[in-house]
This record gives C-alpha cells, sequence and structure tokens, in this order.
C-alpha cells in the first residue's frame, strides 16, 4: 500500500510539472506573438469600444454609435482593413456582458487591456490546475498531459483576448467549487459571470449540474438567482438608452454570417481558413447542404437527441461523483456543436478531463478509449495542429460537386466539428452505460452508486491524504 502511495505521489508530481509547463509555453508564445502581431488583442477591443460606448450614453449595438468612440479615441490605426474595423464596432454579446466589461472600460484603454490580458491568463491557468486537481484524484499523469496540451494549443486565445478564455474557466473554476464545497459563494459568482458574458459557452453546463444531484442542482439554482439579481440594472439600463438592441443585435450577427462573411459555416466562408476557425457542426454539415436552412436543421436534429439522451441521464447517474463528472465531459463538446461557437470556446474541454482520468484509471479499453477521444479533442481544436491543417489545406476551397469531393474537403478543413461530435457521442454512451457503475481509486476503495455524492468526495479526499 505504501509503496502504491508513493508511486501516486510520484505520478502527482509528474502530471503538475507537465502541466506547468504548458502553462509556461502558454504564457512565453503568447506574449512573443503579441508583440509582432498586428491583431494583437482585438477581441479586447470589441468589448471595449462598445462598453465605452455605453458609459457615454451612446448605443453599444450600433455601428455608428461604437465607431465615434472608436475614432474619438485614437487607438486604432486609421488605414486598418474595413473588416477588421466592423469587427470592432458591431457588438454582439448580450446586455449582460457589461457586467464583466465594465470595469474594464472604466480604466481605460492601455490599463484595461493589462487587466484583462492577466486575469485571461490567470483564470486560464487556475482553470487547468482545478481541472487536473479533480482528475488528479485518479490519473494525475494523464491529467496533467492533458491540461498541458490544452494550455499549449491557447496561444492564438492569449494572443488576441477573446472573451471565451474568462467565460469557459470561470465555468470550470465554478465545477470544481461545487465539487470540493470550497469557496462556493465565489463558485456561484464564477458561474454567474460566466453566463452573463458567453451563455453559450456555459449554458448546457449549468443545465447538466441543475440536472445531477441535489448539491449541484442547489448551486445551479443560486447562479441563475444571483444572475438575474445582478443583471437587472444593466439590462434597464441597455434598454433605456438601446431600445432596439435585440434587432440591432441580430443584424450585427447576420453581417458575420452572410454568404463569405467571417463567420459563414458554409464553403464559401472563411469557417476551416483562420486561426478563428468554426467548431460548431453546421460548419462541416454545411460542405454537403449548402442551404443555411438545410445544414442548421440536421444539425440541431442530429445534435438535440444526443443532448436529451445526455440530460436525461444526468437526472439518474448524476447522484455519484463519477455520473456528474461524465456528464460534464459530456455537456462540453456536445455545447459547441448546435450553436455559434469559435475554436477559443472549445477550451471547455477542461471539463473532460475528470472523466477521462476516471475512465482511464480503470485500465481497460473503455479507458483507452477515453484518452483517445478527449486528447484527439483538445489537439484538433488547438493552434498547432490548426497551423498545421491551414498550411497544408490552404489551397482547398470550394469542392467539387460529388460526395467524395465534398468527404475530403470536410474531413481536412473542419475536422474539429466532427471530433466533438465524436467525443460528446462518447461520453453520453458513458454517462448511460457507466455513469452508476463503481470507479476504483488506487487505495481499493470505489465509489459507486451506493456511496452517494457526498461519501464519493470524502473517498477521494481521503485517497489524497492516505
Amino acid at each position: 500500500m505504501r509503496r502504491d502511495q508513493h508511486h501516486h505521489g510520484a505520478r502527482s508530481t509528474d502530471g503538475f510539472m507537465l502541466m506547468a509547463f504548458g502553462a509556461i509555453v502558454f504564457l512565453v508564445i503568447g506574449i512573443a506573438l503579441r508583440r509582432v502581431s498586428p491583431i494583437e488583442m482585438g477581441d479586447f477591443k470589441v468589448v471595449y469600444y462598445s462598453t465605452r460606448c455605453l458609459l457615454q450614453h451612446g448605443d453599444p449595438y450600433r455601428e455608428a454609435d461604437v465607431l465615434r468612440v472608436y475614432q474619438v479615441e485614437g487607438h486604432e490605426n486609421p488605414s486598418e482593413p474595413i473588416l477588421d474595423r466592423a469587427v470592432k464596432t458591431r457588438f454582439f454579446y448580450p446586455p449582460t456582458a457589461f457586467l464583466f466589461t465594465l470595469p474594464f472600460a472604466l480604466l481605460g484603454f492601455s490599463a484595461g487591456k493589462v487587466l484583462w490580458t492577466i486575469l485571461l491568463a490567470a483564470l486560464l491557468i487556475l482553470a487547468s490546475i482545478l481541472a487536473w486537481d479533480v482528475g488528479a484524484d485518479y490519473a494525475p499523469l494523464v491529467s496533467g498531459v492533458l491540461a498541458a496540451l490544452l494550455l499549449m494549443n491557447s496561444v492564438w486565445l492569449y494572443m488576441v483576448g477573446n472573451a471565451s478564455a474568462f467565460a469557459v474557466s470561470l465555468c470550470v473554476i465554478a465545477a470544481w467549487s461545487f465539487y470540493r464545497e470550497r469557496f462556493v459563494v465565489l463558485g456561484v459568482l464564477c458561474l454567474a459571470a460566466s453566463l452573463a458574458l458567453k451563455p453559450n459557452d456555459s449554458g448546457l453546463v449549468w443545465l447538466f449540474l441543475l440536472l445531477a444531484g441535489p448539491p449541484f442542482r442547489k448551486r445551479a439554482v443560486q447562479t441563475v438567482a444571483a444572475l438575474a439579481v445582478l443583471s437587472v440594472p444593466m439590462v434597464i439600463w441597455v434598454a433605456h438608452v438601446s431600445p432596439h438592441w435585440l434587432t440591432e443585435l441580430r443584424a450585427n450577427m447576420a453581417s458575420f454570417f452572410e454568404v463569405g462573411g467571417i463567420v459563414d459555416p458554409a464553403a464559401t466562408g472563411m469557417a476551416g481558413r483562420t486561426m478563428d476557425s468554426l467548431v460548431q457542426f453546421q460548419s462541416f454539415i454545411s460542405i454537403f447542404f449548402p442551404s443555411p436552412a438545410a445544414y442548421n436543421v440536421i444539425s440541431w436534429a442530429v445534435c438535440a437527441p444526443l443532448i436529451l439522451v445526455g440530460a436525461l441521464f444526468t437526472v439518474m447517474r448524476g447522484r455519484t461523483v463519477h455520473g456528474v463528472w461524465l456528464a460534464l465531459a459530456a455537456a462540453a463538446p456536445l455545447s459547441m456543436l448546435p450553436t455559434y461557437h469559435l475554436q477559443h470556446d472549445a477550451k471547455i474541454l477542461l471539463l473532460t478531463i475528470p472523466g477521462c482520468a476516471m475512465l482511464w484509471s480503470q485500465g481497460n479499453r473503455v479507458g483507452r478509449l477515453s484518452l483517445l477521444f478527449t486528447c484527439a479533442a483538445i489537439v484538433i481544436n488547438g493552434d498547432m495542429f490548426s497551423v498545421i491543417r491551414i498550411l497544408l489545406t490552404h489551397s482547398i476551397l470550394v469542392p467539387h460537386p460529388n460526395f467524395g469531393s465534398e468527404l475530403a474537403t470536410a474531413m481536412l478543413t473542419r475536422p474539429a466539428p466532427l471530433i466533438l461530435f465524436a467525443a460528446g457521442i462518447f461520453y453520453v454512451w458513458t454517462v448511460v452505460t457507466r455513469g452508476a457503475l463503481p470507479i476504483e481509486v488506487k487505495n481499493g476503495q470505489q465509489k459507486g452508486p451506493d456511496h452517494g455524492l457526498a461519501r464519493g468526495r470524502s473517498n477521494a479526499a481521503n485517497a489524497n491524504c492516505r
């Protein structure tokens, strides 16, 4: 027993060191890219200028109002491409997002950008540590490798300063807080902030937490209550200065989704050709069915049953430790597929690490499959693979009108939605078939349906202490 504990401790150290190496790569390469790239912190500017516009009692969803602030502040190159300027002046976040972005805009451009950068890096690294912390109860080395891979493949996210880093990180931090039952009030506020900023990133995770056992359900209810209370003043403010904000928001989104637009999922768009690639399932289906009506219906028809099955069995399995984490591992990839998501948003795959570690610790074929699907999802949705893919497929524009050409184009230029779909199927299957089975930890104890959620956490803690 003592030898096993020694080996587990050594693997924990090795796993943490691997994750720390990934964090160092994330910071060093991200900082280096920011020094040479003309688009550094471009996504921060999207939220900054619109929030500044709101502070000056302008309409943050009207391009003309935001453009006025954009020009007066004078931080941008006057000769920049029209598309770049349009991205920064057409706001497409919900009004609740201002809850999070307001402090940065109040600081001004330079101080706000510095604070945004520091918090982005710190929260993503912290979220990776906490995902590893849960997985380390079962397979510390595997958890460290997965966390390191995700961080090393997030340098583009750091460079452009996309808000998804905050939404994802706060969601992961909240899940850890609810599971460990530590800093619960902070966890509730973190999940509320995540939902306020990008509900399309953490909304399905919140739903699965609501459907899980009583401890998680209670925190999910508290989260939505906190979000409602905090959002009321902001929504009233936005509605006052922008009575037609919803119509304007839809128009801004439509301008990007139009044929040839930056988030047009069809073959005529930029999906799969840039580092800000779409990962929603429509970008894969659109190669075969180019009509928006067709690829939207097909995507929902394929993804909705998986989500419903995952939700149903979360209710049934969510009272056990492993049942909850397998459900969250299913929610992470599935949340990316039916609606608008970029590669940055796929960092929510941090939530697959604990479930993967639990399955891997069993040493069977299911565990090996969990590592395969999780690792593939992280890598294919990461920066290194994307760079290689773009370089090798830059000449593939629109496929020839035959199934073979369409299939090759979809597989080569848009593999991210496909692997997310495969990972989602796998983890829904594990919730259905494995969610009620005992999961052994290294000291020989088991966590199963008879133990309950609280006792499962206690056993995991004891395994670390012995």
